[in-house]
């Protein structure tokens, strides 16, 4: 792992976090033909493909049956891929493909508290201050749907995606404290354990899929094959490259490339109150973050 990021690693953080952030309008374009069960799925079972593919063309092996280390692939692989994929879908069908970017950078505010209660990171006064500012701009962010709660179902989608942030977040303790495992193998593997839970799932409620059109087809390939596959392998090489405090800076570029191609592409409206909980959550992130922050872009 070098000190300092090379031009590679700038050039590649860039390009995961317009992918990433772009996830999202993809997924609305998705919807347009697929309920959210067969976008989930698709999804999942595409990118577990793939890097099942990958396994094989590079000789990987199965990991040894041992339980804490299976164990451990279920449930990172329920909560980073099969719940979080499956809210997403379903909560995009009824709120801006912003507003899930938006509450995907609540995700490492979610989990600093966790990683105080089930590991040895603690939660610091500075943490702290940044978690309660990034928390007041989740409610900024989902207060008026809190107001509303039980008149439609819009509210339900908007707790959906603030959900999905949190499945992101359990996902990233659990895989802190899983055992050591190659990581484009992890990755592989959670995929499948999301495939196999979300497969009955779609063929019971939605049945078989069919081509519903260039449009939405396209969008299941891509979110299969680019965030879901090729974003894994990259962000692999980059942690590895560069650390893990380094991928931390896609987390502040998601929001705001969700917002961009929700309003230019999807000519969705942009409420203030997305700007205000932004900001707020974007400021906790970097005071809860500030001295890794500090180390990484100056080097002291």
């Amino acid at each position: 792992m070098t000190d300092q990021p090379r031009p590679s690693d700038w050039m590649s953080i860039l390009a995961l976090g317009f992918v990433w952030g772009g996830t999202f309008m993809v997924i609305s374009l998705a919807l347009d033909g697929y309920g959210p069960l067969t976008v989930a799925c698709a999804r999942t079972t595409l990118g577990a493909l793939s890097l099942l593919g990958l396994m094989a063309a590079t000789g990987r092996p199965m990991p040894r049956p041992a339980p804490k280390l299976w164990s451990s692939i279920f449930w990172i692989g329920m909560f980073s891929t099969a719940v979080p994929f499956l809210l997403l879908s379903w909560g995009i069908r009824l709120v801006p493909s912003a507003f899930a970017g938006i509450s995907m950078a609540a995700v490492p505010l979610f989990v600093l508290p966790l990683a105080h209660v089930f590991s040895d990171e603690k939660l610091v006064m500075r943490k702290f201050a940044g978690v309660l500012i990034g928390f007041v701009g989740a409610l900024v962010l989902i207060g008026p749907g809190l107001a509303t709660l039980g008149q439609g179902s819009e509210p339900l989608a908007q707790l959906a995606c603030v959900g999905a942030a949190l499945c992101y977040a359990v996902s990233s303790i659990t895989t802190r404290r899983c055992p050591p495992i190659d990581p484009i193998t992890l990755s592989a593997l959670t995929l499948a354990v999301g495939s196999i839970a979300l497969i009955p799932l779609m063929l019971w409620v939605e049945g078989v899929p069919g081509w519903a059109g260039a449009k939405p087809g396209f969008a299941i390939l891509f979110l299969g094959l680019i965030p879901t596959a090729a974003a894994t392998l990259l962000r692999v090489r980059v942690i590895r490259s560069a650390g893990a405090v380094f991928m931390t800076l896609v987390n502040y570029q998601v929001p705001i490339w969700a917002m961009i191609f929700g309003a230019v592409v999807l000519s969705e409206a942009l409420p203030l109150r997305f700007f205000a909980a932004l900001g707020l959550i974007l400021t906790g992130l970097a005071i809860s973050q500030w001295y890794s922050l500090k180390r990484l872009l100056t080097g002291k």
